[in-house]
């Protein structure tokens, strides 16, 4: 097993966790990280749309920085998702990002943090595998998760109704496991949280995250996370989301 990039010392807590076997393949311009046991042996082709298209198991859906794909194909349930920039620097670099080794690539990283958060027993997507491809000194890169069993998200949820105390304790909660592993998610915000039928609470998108120390990182993301909810609450009915609804998530957080 090669090292987690994404893992910092951590008090209490192993550095050689391990969430099971990865294989690594090389491609004609890269690489590819993935789990047999979801996938078989794959090529690169289940990293292509066109792929998935022409088999009528293609269906894309907006969101993020681009699209994101679901793939139904028989018993498979996948979300494909392609690493892109946000903000002016996407304009200059789109979906390059500066090659520094195969390790330090956003789709490995993501791909072996989300195995050892799987391992851990967090509500996170099962990572199926991840590539590179590089073109110079830039790179670009996939990921492949298994679909959760929702894609009902915190918005979706807050558009159609307020929240009851229950659930607001819940997402705390979620939020709350997360740290108390060190778990630091870079942008956690309304759209990364999905609300299960069961009234479990999962969390996407970890691009970017890490497991670190316990400090002050997380105040810095509950204040990210309730500017999110500020936000897209702004234009939907009053009482969606209140200084009350902000205290049961605290306190879910606090009871984790």
């Amino acid at each position: 097993m090669v090292n987690n990039p994404s893992r910092e010392s951590l008090p209490g807590i192993s550095s050689d966790v391990s969430a099971g076997p990865e294989t690594l393949a090389p491609t004609a311009r890269g690489a590819m990280l993935y789990d047999a046991s979801c996938c078989g042996q794959p090529d690169e082709r289940i990293f292509a749309r066109d792929h998935w298209r022409a088999r009528g198991a293609l269906e894309e859906s907006a969101g993020g920085r681009g699209t994101v794909a679901f793939i139904r194909d028989g018993e498979r349930r996948w979300v494909l998702r392609h690493y892109r920039r946000g903000g002016l620097v996407a304009k200059l670099l789109g979906d390059n990002y500066l090659w520094t080794g195969a390790d330090q690539t956003r789709a490995f990283r993501e791909w072996r943090l989300l195995r050892e958060l799987r391992a851990a027993g967090l509500p996170v997507p099962e990572p199926v595998a991840a590539r590179y491809e590089r073109h110079g000194l830039f790179y670009c890169a996939d990921l492949i998760t298994a679909e959760l069993p929702t894609r009902r998200t915190l918005t979706h949820a807050l558009s159609a109704a307020p929240l009851d105390t229950a659930t607001w304790r819940a997402v705390g909660a979620c939020v709350g496991r997360l740290h108390a592993r060190g778990v630091h998610h870079a942008d956690l915000n309304a759209h990364n949280l999905l609300l299960g039928d069961d009234g479990t609470v999962y969390v996407l998108d970890f691009d970017r995250g890490r497991i670190r120390p316990r400090g002050a990182w997380e105040q810095s993301v509950l204040e990210r996370l309730q500017r999110s909810l500020r936000k897209v609450t702004a234009t939907m009915p009053p009482g969606r989301f209140d200084d009350q609804a902000w205290q049961a998530l605290l306190q879910g957080l606090k009871d984790a």
